[in-house]
């Protein structure tokens, strides 16, 4: 039978692939969401395909003039790979919860309303799995040695 930490560990790891694919994917083209050509090391910009072309709604315009923006581009990928290593290595865990959580809050603004459903869609499924393990301790990686570190401790948002 399976144990509730164990579920919360696998949604970690899930989570933590997740963000870590993406990032790998867009950096070097792998060709799954990102084609070589359009890599980020290949010279394509790792937003420009989704803010230029996918995102739909009231807010299309703001998120359309975000595309290609090398801030933007740096944000995102700084990004993927913080949540993806402090996900799948259990630590920073509250800060990447809540961060994770705000950034697919803003996949899900780019896509208001959302294709399959008036509200619900994957993006807020991630952010309440998110904020779940935000509150969830790590009990697999290094997430119990990490709180025991003077930095996590005095500075709980960092646990």
């Amino acid at each position: 039978m399976l144990k509730e930490s164990q579920i919360w560990t696998a949604l970690r790891l899930g989570m933590g692939w997740m963000f870590l694919w993406a990032f790998f994917d867009k950096l070097f083209g792998l060709g799954f969401a990102t084609t070589p050509d359009k890599a980020w090391l290949a010279g394509g910009s790792p937003t420009t395909g989704f803010l230029a072309h996918a995102v739909k709604g009231p807010l299309a315009p703001f998120f359309n003039s975000l595309s290609g923006n090398v801030l933007i581009d740096w944000w995102l990928m700084i990004s993927f790979l913080f949540l993806g290593i402090s996900l799948m290595l259990g630590i920073f865990r509250k800060l990447s919860g809540y961060y994770g959580a705000l950034v697919m809050l803003t996949f899900w603004l780019a896509l208001i309303p959302p294709q399959n459903n008036p509200f619900l869609d994957e993006h807020i499924i991630f952010i309440i799995v998110l904020l779940g393990l935000a509150i969830k301790p790590a009990t697999f990686g290094l997430g119990k040695w990490w709180t025991r570190q003077k930095l996590a401790k005095k500075y709980k948002i960092l646990e």
